[in-house]
């Protein structure tokens, strides 16, 4: 029941009156005991006010219940890259510390400063025949090619970006590789290189090479940074 009245001077209250204000006013109590001390019969949702545990509870017809919007944040659990230094409320205090991984899932991670970092580093092992350099499985990747004449795929650049791989090849020389852009046998375009024409692979020793598509991989452009690391 809501009660709304104006009152002027010398008005009396009337007993129903009286209880209505009763019903819709929030009383304070130290604790459960004095609440139910006084009262005896409370009405489905009635509130009041704990000063001993600072709880703001109602009844809802059977039991007096703790409303949402009482209590404090009683406790916070530290999970992955989640550190916690005081878990208790009114107000925990969390830090986040980077030590598992964290996938980004291709969003913009912007306007940060890097410093002493690392890159994943994949190893393809040794290869004779047509294979995939994926993207996914980092943007430094090292292959040893043992013999044959096939295609080597650039897969899984992020579409309609900007994305980079070096390849570390030892004795690519001693098999006849060429580069293309996706799948191996899926008809892509063959990189481009300076000139037109790739570098002369060394067949003992190390290639380092390096490739760059500006268009999600669509076209690669390839560039050696250094042949013949013996």
């Amino acid at each position: 029941m809501t009660y709304k009245a104006d009152w002027a001077t010398g008005d009396i209250l009337t007993a129903s009156q009286q209880n209505a204000l009763a019903e819709q006013a929030i009383s304070r109590f130290a604790d459960s005991s004095a609440r139910d001390a006084a009262i005896t019969s409370p009405t489905e949702g009635q509130f009041c006010y704990l000063t001993g545990s600072n709880a703001l509870q109602f009844y809802d017809g059977s039991s007096w219940t703790a409303t949402s919007l009482t209590a404090d944040i009683t406790e916070v659990a530290a999970g992955t890259n989640i550190d916690v230094t005081s878990g208790t409320g009114p107000v925990p205090s969390v830090a986040v510390s980077i030590d598992a991984e964290l996938a980004c899932a291709d969003q913009v991670v912007s306007r940060a400063q890097m410093k002493d970092y690392a890159e994943t580093v994949n190893a393809l092992g040794s290869k004779s025949a047509a294979f995939n350099v994926d993207f996914e499985d980092g943007n430094v990747q090292t292959v040893t090619i043992s013999s044959g004449t096939f295609n080597i795929g650039l897969t899984n650049s992020l579409a309609s970006h900007s994305n980079s791989v070096t390849i570390l090849g030892t004795n690519l020389g001693a098999g006849t590789p060429s580069f293309v852009a996706g799948a191996h046998g899926g008809g892509g375009n063959a990189v481009k290189w300076a000139d037109g024409t790739a570098p002369t692979y060394t067949a003992s020793g190390t290639d380092v090479l390096c490739f760059t598509t500006f268009d999600g991989g669509t076209n690669f452009y390839g560039f050696a940074a250094g042949l013949d690391f013996s």
